[in-house]
């Protein structure tokens, strides 16, 4: 061990792995573990931090957020959004590019990394739109920097086109050789549109016919043929908010026939059922739909069975009057849970429902490995980004819409009770959160991940039959 001291010695914490918890110390030197061992042999620090009574947690990625910055700045941006992440115990955030511009081309993406780098509190990975008239952008954006591409099956906030089939499958066979995922809102867009159009004309404004209109049909045939368009390409791709038990059956289907396929569920597909329309309205409306509860307990054994890959949150946020009317068709959907899920998910911990090795497997272990981010990223080793939650599983409080960190308070959550709070969030060995209170001068402290995702080699598949190879071929005998 070198003779140098470290920054700081944290003592007395539990540490939390995929398959294990123990008690240790945690050396740390710039911004990264330098060692993790019994008190007596951790090297001598500048400082040290007592952890007694909490359990140390890698901090979560969460792969799924809108911090609608630029464009939509009244809602959320990158302060407020990663200031909220922080106080939820999530220490990387991947962005999505529905934003004003659309992050469709190098220049948007250099002026989103711009925003980013001056505001965020925590660490963060951009996405890109991957659609009909972006194809032709996968170079420019891979090299400008991006964690991976974002594919809208079906129409959501920012009406993003959807792009046909056929430009899906092109769209697949240009990532395939880039080894870059792409994430997917898997529903499908002409079943969704043909049924709103038919519930609208029928005088339906109830906040169930938002489900109505979004049967698990929709995801069941997106998430299919997305992974048949996948396996002929060989792109990795990931289905992003599942919502049903329906969707479980392709998605295994997948997986079993060798597709790099993952997917990811979050809080509300768990906790929350039809019946909370009721109560919420508007408030809970969402895209795919919270659905019936009958779906819960699926999606809990998939979490656990490994054919759901991870926790993520599709953190929503709009204002509070854009989420109050009452004809459901004009409510902006979405709400903000990047704040709200890991002590919800943590009570569900204090319940018995799993453990917490369990959590963190689904919240920082696999998210870091699917995206190439591990072992810098998810995991409390030497080496690794001195990213810590520290939780204290016995603090029973309540969630309230007033005290969120997000620019959007206003949430299904409100009123509801918890048990384990995050007291503390370091990014990268500097306390951004401590003692439930932001920390000064932490504004800016996020950098981007994109230059250490580690994506494994890429195994583009059928090459001689994709259109580029077609346009190519010059056939004997036909017409210059």
């Amino acid at each position: 061990m070198t003779d140098t001291p470290a920054d700081l010695v944290i003592h007395g914490g539990i540490i939390v792995a995929a398959d294990t918890m123990f008690p240790a110390s945690i050396a740390l030197r710039d911004g990264r573990i330098a060692a993790v061992g019994e008190a007596q042999a951790m090297p001598a620090a500048r400082e040290s931090f007592d952890a007694a009574g909490l359990h140390i947690l890698p901090g979560a990625i969460d792969v799924h957020v809108h911090f609608r910055d630029p464009g939509y700045t009244h809602k959320e941006d990158f302060e407020s959004g990663t200031a909220a992440a922080a106080f939820g115990g999530v220490t990387t955030v991947f962005d999505m590019p529905n934003t004003i511009p659309t992050v469709a081309d190098a220049a948007a993406l250099r002026g989103k990394h711009a925003i980013a780098a001056a505001k965020a509190h925590v660490d963060y990975g951009l996405y890109a739109v991957l659609g009909e008239d972006t194809i032709d952008k996968v170079p420019e954006l891979v090299e400008a920097g991006i964690i991976g591409f974002k594919l809208y099956m079906g129409n959501t906030f920012g009406r993003i086109a959807t792009p046909s089939t056929g430009a899906m499958l092109e769209a697949f066979e240009v990532v395939a050789p880039t080894g870059k995922r792409v994430s997917l809102h898997a529903e499908t867009n002409s079943v969704m549109e043909r049924r709103q159009a038919k519930l609208v004309a029928a005088g339906r404004t109830d906040a169930l016919a938002h489900l109505a209109s979004r049967p698990a049909v929709v995801a069941v045939e997106a998430v299919a043929r997305a992974a048949i368009l996948a396996e002929w390409t060989g792109a990795r791709i990931h289905i992003l908010h599942i919502s049903s038990a329906a969707e479980l059956a392709p998605l295994r289907d997948a997986k079993a026939r060798g597709v790099d396929i993952t997917g990811e569920t979050g809080p509300h597909y768990l906790m929350l059922g039809a019946e909370d329309y009721a109560r919420w309205g508007g408030i809970i409306r969402v895209n795919p739909p919270v659905r019936e509860a009958a779906n819960q307990g699926p999606l809990w054994d998939a979490l656990l069975d490994g054919t759901i890959d991870m926790i993520a949150t599709d953190h929503a946020p709009h204002a509070p009057e854009e989420k109050t009317h009452a004809d459901i068709w004009s409510v902006d959907c979405g709400f903000p849970g990047v704040e709200t899920q890991m002590p919800l998910m943590l009570t569900e911990v204090a319940n018995g429902r799993y453990s917490l090795s369990d959590y963190v497997r689904w919240s920082a272990v696999a998210p870091a490995k699917v995206w190439g981010l591990y072992p810098r990223k998810g995991v409390i080793q030497p080496g690794a980004d001195a990213d810590l939650a520290f939780v204290d599983m016995a603090r029973a409080w309540t969630l309230r819409d007033a005290e969120l960190h997000s620019r959007s308070r206003i949430s299904p959550w409100d009123g509801r009770a918890v048990q384990g709070m995050p007291v503390h969030t370091m990014v990268r060995g500097r306390f951004v959160v401590k003692d439930r209170a932001l920390q000064p001068g932490t504004r800016g402290h996020g950098r981007p991940v994109h230059d250490i995702q580690q994506m494994p080699a890429p195994a583009p598949r059928n090459t001689d039959q994709t259109i580029a190879a077609a346009t190519a071929t010059v056939v004997p005998g036909a017409a210059a």
